[in-house]
């Protein structure tokens, strides 16, 4: 049974509620002062409290997604970067594979008709630089579909969830489809081709979109081999200004560092809750192999006062209170960032680091992309 499965779930609160009642009903035979009643005593106590935090964990990840199975827990499997053979189609250009479809909810759908509602479709994106892949999905609105725009080029913009997060969150639990439809809809926003992935693609290890010296290529996998594979695959415009990076915690991190790194790629970007250096924690791997410049390179405050700035348009979305130091973090950012750099950026009261927040702060933050996104000899 997978680790996200019901079963599962089901199984370990059955378990940590018999451990819980069976504690009770043994702790009268416990009570006596021998070393045996003392062990059982701990021993107990310890089985109940396993029991009920791994029914807790398990809850969590079913709510959060952390972790889609076993092996993306354990860090075991085969997850790493791999050799592939990228498809291509008969002009010889890299595509993207279709490995499933789903249909977009809420937001005003109207049905199963991409005409009315787009489609949203699971890919597989393969990189031809960098010999890496991952997994995702990319919306397609539904003027892709209309015959008057048959012959239209659309603006894209790639999507990252946080670390260890999954692509399908984007879909069921911030629902960036659905709230592009209902901005399209309402006349907020453009239609939009998106595409929707994790920050890594060399899991289990979280590169932070980083070229990591001698490892995965993470920086050149979303800067060239995504908006290649892209384009060769369906009518986005490979015009700069057409295309933008968007983020929440460490997609937003990579949105800021990929627009001010490559700024001709991504002129545009938006950071939710995003943080400003390089994460350093179990998960990340030796990003910079004892280079302090390229340290330094990966911190974006660090940026701002000792390189050029970049003619890039950002926003910072995120609380004032509630996801500790993100409010000091993106004051300082702002404070010190000045043309040709544009930097924006929205605030609720409070907050935390989490889906609802980033749900809050989902339609102004997409419309305000749209209105930098320009497909050119095309109206906005």
């Amino acid at each position: 049974m997978g680790l996200t499965s019901h079963k599962v779930l089901a199984l370990t609160v059955l378990i940590a509620v018999v451990m819980m009642a069976g504690t009770i009903w043994l702790w009268p035979k416990l009570a006596r002062t021998t070393w045996q009643a003392v062990l059982g005593r701990i021993g107990a106590l310890l089985a109940t409290q396993l029991a009920v935090l791994a029914a807790l964990g398990l809850v969590a990840n079913n709510y959060f997604a952390f972790y889609s199975s076993w092996d993306d827990l354990l860090g075991t499997g085969d997850n790493g970067p791999v050799v592939i053979q990228n498809k291509a189609d008969a002009s010889g250009r890299l595509t993207v594979e279709t490995i499933g479809q789903t249909a977009v909810q809420g937001g005003g759908a109207l049905g199963r008709d991409p005409k009315q509602s787009g489609e949203i479709r699971q890919v597989r994106i393969d990189g031809a630089s960098t010999r890496l892949s991952t997994e995702g999905y990319v919306y397609l609105p539904p003027q892709y579909f209309q015959p008057e725009y048959a012959h239209k080029q659309f603006p894209a913009v790639i999507v990252s969830t946080g670390f260890p997060g999954i692509a399908k969150n984007l879909v069921t639990r911030l629902n960036y489809p659905g709230a592009a439809l209902k901005l399209l809809q309402d006349g907020r926003m453009q239609p939009t081709v998106m595409v929707l992935v994790r920050p890594s693609p060399a899991l289990p290890l979280d590169t932070e979109c980083e070229d990591i010296p001698g490892g995965a290529q993470s920086e050149t996998y979303f800067t060239k081999d995504v908006p290649a594979a892209i384009q060769a695959t369906y009518r986005v415009s490979s015009a700069p200004q057409a295309w933008g990076f968007m983020g929440n915690s460490t997609g937003g991190y990579c949105a800021l560092k990929l627009a001010m790194r490559h700024p001709e790629v991504f002129p545009t970007a938006v950071s939710l809750s995003g943080y400003y250096q390089a994460a350093d924690d179990p998960t990340v791997p030796d990003l910079f192999k004892g280079s302090e410049r390229r340290r330094n390179e990966a911190d974006l405050m660090w940026r701002l006062k000792n390189l050029p700035q970049p003619e890039v348009s950002v926003l910072l979305a995120g609380t004032k209170e509630g996801d500790g130091d993100y409010r000091r973090d993106t004051e300082a950012f702002v404070a010190a960032s000045h043309a040709p750099m544009k930097v924006s950026y929205s605030m609720m009261k409070t907050g935390g680091h989490n889906f609802e927040t980033w749900s809050k702060l989902l339609p102004s933050s997409l419309e305000w992309l749209s209105q930098h996104l320009v497909v050119p000899g095309q109206p906005v």
